[in-house]
């Protein structure tokens, strides 16, 4: 399988980046090809631009390479911190730039007329794996996990990949070296249940 992972974090050493390229690696060892995109140390450019609005616009060079790379996968494993119960800007500007009308998506309609959604993505399972320093109990009390709807709902879901899961892993903040290690190790076993050789 062509499994296309995205990291979106700006420290270099993070443990965002230890789980990154820990799933890249145990995902091109039993066999897949694995493409790792690193937004911040590529410096991706999250402004949309006025010239993406328009219908039928060519996406400049850099967009294109990324939505090809989308266009291209079989499964994808997207990698960030949990910031305001959002993704970081440059991964939301990575989504509105790459996740293109008529390629990720198109509108059309259903029996009745309605306006419906139509995924165009081929890639059938998306992991997503995120860290932060509220503890579930407290996010789930307080914020409802917005992550979990946007990935798997209005991302991945309205793109039309079937099979969404999402794995956090909190606090972040003072967890020790074995926490961390054990970490790493569920979000391998994760991504390779869910991307078998």
């Amino acid at each position: 399988m062509n499994i296309l992972v995205i990291l979106a974090h700006p420290r270099v050493g993070s443990f965002n980046h230890g789980i990154a390229h820990g799933i890249a690696a145990a995902l091109a060892e039993v066999g897949h090809r694995v493409t790792l995109r690193d937004l911040c140390a590529e410096r991706f450019d999250p402004n949309f631009t006025d010239d993406e609005l328009g219908r039928g616009n060519v996406a400049p060079p850099a967009i294109r390479d990324h939505a090809d790379a989308v266009l291209a996968a079989d499964g994808i494993v997207v990698v960030h911190p949990n910031w305001w119960g959002q993704p970081p800007a440059i991964l939301k500007g990575w989504l509105d730039r790459v996740l293109r009308p008529g390629e990720a998506y198109r509108f059309g309609t259903n029996a009745r007329g309605e306006g419906i959604v139509i995924g165009q993505l081929k890639a059938r399972a998306a992991l997503v794996v995120t860290t932060s320093n509220t503890p579930r109990e407290a996010e789930l009390e307080r914020y409802g996990d917005p992550l979990d709807n946007l990935w798997k709902r209005c991302v991945w879901g309205f793109c039309g990949i079937d099979r969404v899961e999402r794995i956090n892993f909190e606090p972040v903040i003072g967890s020790s070296d074995q926490t961390r290690s054990t970490w790493l190790q569920q979000s391998t076993t994760r991504a390779l249940a869910l991307f078998p050789a």
